[in-house]
Protein backbone atom coordinates (compact mmCIF):
# COMPACT_ATOMS: atom_id res chain seq x y z
CA UNK A 1 0.00 0.00 0.00
CA UNK A 2 1.16 3.44 -0.92
CA UNK A 3 1.91 5.96 2.20
CA UNK A 4 0.38 8.59 2.34
CA UNK A 5 1.88 11.60 2.55
CA UNK A 6 1.69 14.61 5.28
CA UNK A 7 1.52 17.74 3.88
CA UNK A 8 -0.62 17.73 1.27
CA UNK A 9 -3.65 20.83 1.38
CA UNK A 10 -7.08 19.65 1.88
CA UNK A 11 -8.71 19.92 -1.33
CA UNK A 12 -12.47 20.39 0.15
CA UNK A 13 -13.87 22.89 -2.35
CA UNK A 14 -11.93 20.68 -4.91
CA UNK A 15 -13.09 17.92 -3.96
CA UNK A 16 -17.12 18.93 -3.63
CA UNK A 17 -16.86 20.23 -7.25
CA UNK A 18 -15.26 16.92 -8.55
CA UNK A 19 -17.90 14.61 -6.75
CA UNK A 20 -20.37 16.89 -8.35
CA UNK A 21 -19.03 16.37 -11.52
CA UNK A 22 -15.39 14.55 -12.28
CA UNK A 23 -14.23 17.20 -15.33
CA UNK A 24 -11.95 19.64 -14.74
CA UNK A 25 -12.11 22.12 -18.00
CA UNK A 26 -8.98 23.12 -19.32
CA UNK A 27 -9.53 26.86 -20.68
CA UNK A 28 -6.50 27.33 -23.47
CA UNK A 29 -6.67 30.82 -25.20
CA UNK A 30 -4.73 32.96 -27.40
CA UNK A 31 -6.65 35.99 -25.24
CA UNK A 32 -8.13 35.69 -22.19
CA UNK A 33 -11.41 37.84 -22.84
CA UNK A 34 -13.62 35.35 -22.76
CA UNK A 35 -12.54 32.59 -20.29
CA UNK A 36 -15.25 34.05 -17.79
CA UNK A 37 -18.20 33.30 -20.08
CA UNK A 38 -17.11 30.11 -20.83
CA UNK A 39 -16.45 29.29 -17.12
CA UNK A 40 -20.04 31.09 -16.51
CA UNK A 41 -21.66 28.46 -19.72
CA UNK A 42 -19.93 25.67 -18.15
CA UNK A 43 -20.95 26.07 -14.31
CA UNK A 44 -24.66 26.28 -15.51
CA UNK A 45 -24.12 23.40 -17.38
CA UNK A 46 -23.08 21.83 -14.85
CA UNK A 47 -19.17 21.63 -14.63
CA UNK A 48 -17.69 23.45 -11.55
CA UNK A 49 -13.88 22.73 -11.85
CA UNK A 50 -12.07 25.29 -13.93
CA UNK A 51 -8.49 25.47 -15.16
CA UNK A 52 -7.37 29.15 -16.45
CA UNK A 53 -4.09 27.96 -17.80
CA UNK A 54 -0.58 30.49 -17.69
CA UNK A 55 -0.09 29.89 -21.30
CA UNK A 56 -2.98 31.64 -22.20
CA UNK A 57 -2.26 35.74 -22.49
CA UNK A 58 -3.66 37.80 -19.51
CA UNK A 59 -4.30 35.48 -17.45
CA UNK A 60 -3.64 36.54 -13.98
CA UNK A 61 -5.51 39.46 -15.03
CA UNK A 62 -8.69 37.61 -15.92
CA UNK A 63 -8.03 34.88 -13.32
CA UNK A 64 -8.32 37.88 -10.54
CA UNK A 65 -11.20 39.55 -12.06
CA UNK A 66 -13.42 36.26 -11.72
CA UNK A 67 -12.19 34.84 -8.37
CA UNK A 68 -12.95 38.57 -6.85
CA UNK A 69 -16.43 37.20 -7.67
CA UNK A 70 -16.38 33.88 -8.23
CA UNK A 71 -19.69 31.91 -8.86
CA UNK A 72 -20.66 29.76 -5.35
CA UNK A 73 -19.69 25.95 -6.06
CA UNK A 74 -16.69 26.61 -8.75
CA UNK A 75 -13.47 25.40 -7.89
CA UNK A 76 -11.56 27.99 -10.18
CA UNK A 77 -7.86 26.65 -10.73
CA UNK A 78 -4.56 27.55 -12.42
CA UNK A 79 -2.93 25.30 -15.25
CA UNK A 80 0.33 24.77 -16.60
CA UNK A 81 2.19 26.20 -13.34
CA UNK A 82 5.92 24.88 -13.73
CA UNK A 83 7.68 27.50 -11.65
CA UNK A 84 7.06 28.38 -7.85
CA UNK A 85 6.93 31.86 -8.54
CA UNK A 86 4.27 31.28 -11.20
CA UNK A 87 2.46 29.11 -8.68
CA UNK A 88 2.54 32.50 -5.68
CA UNK A 89 1.31 34.35 -9.02
CA UNK A 90 -1.81 32.11 -9.43
CA UNK A 91 -2.83 32.07 -5.66
CA UNK A 92 -2.78 36.13 -5.27
CA UNK A 93 -4.54 36.08 -8.72
CA UNK A 94 -7.21 33.96 -6.77
CA UNK A 95 -6.65 30.55 -7.97
CA UNK A 96 -7.86 27.68 -5.29
CA UNK A 97 -5.71 24.97 -6.78
CA UNK A 98 -2.65 24.46 -9.29
CA UNK A 99 -2.06 21.78 -11.39
CA UNK A 100 1.35 21.43 -13.83
CA UNK A 101 2.39 19.55 -16.64
CA UNK A 102 5.52 18.12 -14.80
CA UNK A 103 6.18 16.44 -12.28
CA UNK A 104 8.13 19.22 -10.41
CA UNK A 105 8.64 18.47 -6.61
CA UNK A 106 9.62 22.60 -6.34
CA UNK A 107 5.78 23.61 -6.99
CA UNK A 108 4.31 20.73 -5.60
CA UNK A 109 6.38 21.88 -2.17
CA UNK A 110 5.74 25.39 -3.13
CA UNK A 111 1.48 24.73 -3.38
CA UNK A 112 1.51 22.79 0.21
CA UNK A 113 3.89 25.86 1.35
CA UNK A 114 0.67 27.87 -0.13
CA UNK A 115 -1.41 25.38 1.28
CA UNK A 116 -3.61 24.95 -1.99
CA UNK A 117 -4.03 21.71 -3.55
CA UNK A 118 -1.62 20.90 -6.64
CA UNK A 119 -2.48 18.14 -8.81
CA UNK A 120 1.37 17.75 -10.68
CA UNK A 121 1.55 16.21 -14.32
CA UNK A 122 3.54 12.68 -14.10
CA UNK A 123 2.75 9.49 -16.86
CA UNK A 124 5.39 6.62 -15.36
CA UNK A 125 5.35 5.31 -11.60
CA UNK A 126 8.13 6.18 -10.56
CA UNK A 127 6.90 10.18 -11.79
CA UNK A 128 3.51 9.31 -9.93
CA UNK A 129 4.98 8.27 -6.27
CA UNK A 130 7.52 11.09 -6.53
CA UNK A 131 4.56 13.75 -6.69
CA UNK A 132 2.79 11.63 -4.31
CA UNK A 133 5.45 11.31 -1.87
CA UNK A 134 6.12 14.93 -2.20
CA UNK A 135 2.45 16.45 -1.39
CA UNK A 136 0.28 16.09 -4.45
CA UNK A 137 -3.15 16.20 -3.21
CA UNK A 138 -4.11 14.37 -6.82
CA UNK A 139 -2.07 13.50 -9.96
CA UNK A 140 -2.66 14.56 -13.16
CA UNK A 141 -1.70 11.02 -15.22
CA UNK A 142 -0.94 12.98 -18.52
CA UNK A 143 -1.14 12.18 -21.67
CA UNK A 144 -3.58 10.16 -20.65
CA UNK A 145 -4.40 9.17 -24.62
CA UNK A 146 -1.13 7.86 -25.31
CA UNK A 147 -2.06 4.62 -22.81
CA UNK A 148 -5.16 5.18 -22.70
CA UNK A 149 -7.74 3.92 -19.83
CA UNK A 150 -5.55 0.12 -19.72
CA UNK A 151 -2.71 2.14 -18.98
CA UNK A 152 -4.75 4.10 -15.94
CA UNK A 153 -5.87 0.85 -15.04
CA UNK A 154 -2.15 -1.00 -14.97
CA UNK A 155 -0.38 1.91 -12.95
CA UNK A 156 -3.62 1.92 -10.15
CA UNK A 157 -3.08 -1.68 -9.57
CA UNK A 158 0.11 -0.72 -7.66
CA UNK A 159 -0.30 2.70 -6.76
CA UNK A 160 -4.42 1.88 -5.21
CA UNK A 161 -4.30 5.05 -3.09
CA UNK A 162 -2.96 7.77 -5.26
CA UNK A 163 -5.85 9.48 -6.98
CA UNK A 164 -5.04 10.12 -10.46
CA UNK A 165 -7.04 12.28 -13.30
CA UNK A 166 -6.10 11.36 -16.86
CA UNK A 167 -6.08 14.48 -19.25
CA UNK A 168 -5.09 14.62 -22.50
CA UNK A 169 -6.85 13.95 -25.71
CA UNK A 170 -10.21 12.53 -23.75
CA UNK A 171 -13.46 12.76 -26.02
CA UNK A 172 -16.50 12.18 -24.45
CA UNK A 173 -16.70 8.48 -25.77
CA UNK A 174 -13.60 8.10 -23.86
CA UNK A 175 -14.75 9.21 -20.30
CA UNK A 176 -16.72 6.57 -18.76
CA UNK A 177 -13.81 4.01 -19.65
CA UNK A 178 -11.09 6.07 -17.76
CA UNK A 179 -13.61 6.58 -15.05
CA UNK A 180 -14.46 2.58 -15.07
CA UNK A 181 -11.01 2.23 -14.70
CA UNK A 182 -10.44 3.97 -11.99
CA UNK A 183 -9.64 7.57 -12.80
CA UNK A 184 -10.78 10.22 -9.49
CA UNK A 185 -11.73 13.02 -12.51
CA UNK A 186 -10.64 13.48 -15.79
CA UNK A 187 -9.18 17.01 -17.39
CA UNK A 188 -10.81 17.76 -20.29
CA UNK A 189 -9.59 20.79 -23.03
CA UNK A 190 -10.57 20.99 -26.63
CA UNK A 191 -13.24 18.01 -27.01
CA UNK A 192 -15.22 20.08 -24.49
CA UNK A 193 -14.37 23.76 -24.72
CA UNK A 194 -14.14 23.64 -28.37
CA UNK A 195 -13.52 27.10 -30.06
CA UNK A 196 -15.46 28.65 -27.06
CA UNK A 197 -12.67 30.54 -25.71
CA UNK A 198 -12.11 32.23 -29.06
CA UNK A 199 -14.99 33.18 -30.03
CA UNK A 200 -17.00 29.77 -30.73
CA UNK A 201 -20.47 29.73 -29.61
CA UNK A 202 -21.55 29.68 -25.72
CA UNK A 203 -24.81 27.75 -26.84
CA UNK A 204 -22.64 24.42 -28.54
CA UNK A 205 -20.42 24.95 -25.36
CA UNK A 206 -23.34 24.18 -23.34
CA UNK A 207 -24.43 21.51 -25.24
CA UNK A 208 -21.20 19.84 -25.34
CA UNK A 209 -21.06 20.05 -21.78
CA UNK A 210 -24.22 18.84 -21.00
CA UNK A 211 -23.78 15.87 -23.25
CA UNK A 212 -20.27 15.21 -21.79
CA UNK A 213 -21.97 14.77 -18.18
CA UNK A 214 -24.83 13.05 -19.57
CA UNK A 215 -22.94 10.47 -20.66
CA UNK A 216 -20.78 10.36 -17.63
CA UNK A 217 -24.12 9.84 -15.28
CA UNK A 218 -25.59 7.11 -18.17
CA UNK A 219 -22.42 4.77 -17.77
CA UNK A 220 -22.60 5.15 -13.94
CA UNK A 221 -26.25 4.19 -14.05
CA UNK A 222 -25.63 1.16 -16.37
CA UNK A 223 -22.54 0.47 -13.65
CA UNK A 224 -23.71 0.95 -10.64
CA UNK A 225 -27.64 0.35 -11.16
CA UNK A 226 -28.43 3.69 -9.89
CA UNK A 227 -30.79 6.13 -10.96
CA UNK A 228 -30.37 10.03 -10.75
CA UNK A 229 -31.84 10.35 -7.45
CA UNK A 230 -29.64 7.72 -6.13
CA UNK A 231 -31.93 4.70 -5.46
CA UNK A 232 -30.85 1.74 -6.93
CA UNK A 233 -33.03 -0.18 -8.93
CA UNK A 234 -33.43 -3.17 -7.11
CA UNK A 235 -35.28 -1.04 -4.47
CA UNK A 236 -32.38 -0.61 -1.66
CA UNK A 237 -31.36 2.86 -0.67
CA UNK A 238 -27.83 4.48 -1.16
Amino acid sequence: MTAPHPTAAAPDGLRAALAAAPVIAILRATSATRLAEVTDTLLASGVRAAEFTLTTPGVLDALREYAADAPPGLALGAGTVTTPAEAQAAVEAGATYLITPTTSVEVIKEAVRLGVPVLPGAYTPTEILTAWRAGATMVKLFPAATGGPEYLRAVRAPLPDVPLVPTGGIGAADAPAYLAAGATALGIGSPLVGDACEGGSLAALADRAAAFLEGIRQDGIRRNGTRQDGIRRDGAGR
